[in-house]
């Protein structure tokens, strides 16, 4: 089965793979293409509608990005957003200028009157407010555009030719910021270009199943599986279409949370592979005594990691394929096009040195997050799994403080386990995007009993974001709080101090190191 496809042409605006995925939303699939890509091989992709982003250039620069002109004659809608608004009506014989006034440049929140009668805001209030960023002005409008929106400060916030459905908008719809903005999208792509949204994670299911198969063949198939979303869903996926064919190597370095190397492999159960769980605990350990840098951390377990990889590739010998996690932003940000994308294991390696392969095989490449995570559910791979947080590659190795050993990493790991299941129980694991706890390297005296105690200080972490650039600490309620640091310091041994950090990101990172 083919779906449509809408195509999103990419100028260079920070909210470009944002706009994909509100098309995606609005079960209409698309692809970000850089605005380089030659036309033919846009007309190929038969696309119902063409979507010009944003971007930090202005039109009339000589140095500006373009695009031939014939694809205004394709007779395919186009929807232009701020810099491809402006460069769809210098295109089309209008003219763009600098704004010669405070007033005519608009940026953040704006109060905007639209037409209702425009297909694009049909069904809209008169008024609601738009997300603006802009300098530059339409100071004509080409012919047969009409005017569609407008503000106090300028008269064309939106324009559009009906007839061969062009629209182009001055703000972003695209950002949450922009009242109905959503809606604008859902419109441009069921009113304006007739969109039947044939899109859903069920049947891309099916189809990539097909396609695996047809692509594997009676072929091999090898995956290093490290248990967080991408590797679980590309496994789950692989297992699905060639089962015994692929090998999911799991490389159980001892440094993981609670229970979750053995819910990793229960995950797995259902399906008929080679799952291989390796014990390198022991190995890890022995090779991080006494480090406590945490870069050498970090590239003491990446090298592991490989040769341990490397280790049990050499026992199965040749295969096929080798698998990869990437998803669709590494290929976007990669500017790779369709260019494979190697993704570096865990985010503390390279590709091993030694496995005998023929193709990279990247199964989820086309999909965002979110949608790894719905094909997940789709698969049936349990909900700890498919919303499973950020954990770094390292693991609780930069979660404890200064120097490893087995009884420290068994502390966090209670502790930890404490924290989630209190944040959980509170019900505040969908609205904290990441928390965790870390074990401080700092001793305090305390007292419990009647006795005097010297243990470690016990940090937690716990942060909202929306792409984790920036992070605002999260407001746990006091009484939370309360009851995790009871909790800890009667169930975990060698903690006597809970302290909790009200740091935003920036000054400091997510992780404390």
């Amino acid at each position: 089965m083919s779906h449509q496809t809408v195509i999103v042409l990419d100028f260079g605006g920070q909210y470009n793979q944002l706009i994909a995925r509100r098309v995606r939303e609005c079960g209409v699939y698309c692809e970000v293409k850089p605005y380089t890509t030659p036309l033919a091989q846009l007309k190929a992709m038969e696309p119902i509608g063409i979507i010009f982003t944003g971007g930090p250039n202005s039109v009339y620069d000589e140095k500006a990005p373009r695009v031939d002109g014939a694809i205004f004659t394709w007779g395919v809608p186009i929807l232009g957003i701020c810099y491809g608004c402006q460069l769809m009506a210098q295109a089309l014989g209008g003219e763009v200028t600098q704004a010669q006034d405070d007033a005519a440049r608009e940026y953040g929140k704006t109060l905007t009157s639209y037409d209702t009668n425009c297909r694009l805001f049909r069904g809209f209030p008169a008024q609601g407010i738009s997300w603006m960023s802009h300098s530059d002005y339409m100071a004509r409008v080409p012919e047969g555009f009409a005017l569609t929106a407008h503000s106090a400060n300028c008269p064309n916030v939106a324009v559009a030719d009906e007839g061969r459905g062009f629209y182009g908008v001055q703000f972003h719809p695209e950002v949450n910021h922009t009242e109905h903005g959503v809606d604008m999208i859902r419109n441009f792509l069921y009113e304006v270009c007739g969109a039947v949204g044939d899109w859903t994670m069920g049947d891309y299911l099916k189809t990539s199943v097909a396609a695996i198969r047809e692509k594997v063949g009676s072929g091999k198939v090898l995956l290093a599986l490290s248990g967080g979303v991408d590797s679980s869903v590309c496994a789950a996926l692989l297992a699905e279409a060639v089962g015994r064919q692929l090998t999911c190597v799991f490389v159980d370095h001892g440094l993981m949370r609670k229970d979750e190397g053995d819910e990793v492999e229960a995950a797995f159960a259902k399906w008929d592979l080679n799952f291989i769980r390796v014990d390198a605990e022991a190995r890890f350990l022995d090779q991080l005594a006494g480090v406590t840098e945490p870069e050498r951390k970090r590239k003491i377990i990446g090298e592991a990691f490989i040769r341990v990889f490397e280790e049990e590739a050499r026992k199965i010998g040749a295969v096929d394929f080798l698998a990869q996690g990437t998803i669709y932003p590494d290929v976007i940000e990669s500017g790779a096009g369709d260019a494979a994308v190697i993704k570096s294991h865990h985010n503390v390696g390279g590709l091993p040195d030694y496995v005998d392969f023929r193709e990279i095989l990247e199964p989820l490449r086309l999909l965002f997050k979110d949608e790894v995570r719905q094909l997940g559910r789709e698969l049936g791979l349990p909900e700890y799994l498919v919303m499973r947080q950020p954990f770094p590659g390292p693991g609780l190795a930069i979660r404890v403080i200064g120097d490893l050993t087995r009884e420290k990493l068994d502390t966090l790991r209670e502790a930890d386990a404490i924290y989630r299941e209190e944040i959980t129980a509170a019900g505040l694991d969908r609205t904290i995007n990441q928390y965790f706890a870390v074990l401080t390297n700092t001793r305090s005296v305390g007292v419990m009993g009647d006795g005097r105690t010297y243990d470690y200080t016990l940090a937690l972490r716990a942060v909202t974001t929306s792409d984790f650039m920036t992070a605002d600490w999260a407001r746990i309620p006091y009484e939370v709080l309360d009851r995790v640091s009871t909790r800890i310091v009667n169930e975990v041994q060698g903690i006597n101090r809970i302290v909790y950090d009200i740091t935003s990101k920036p000054p400091a990172t997510i992780e404390w190191e």
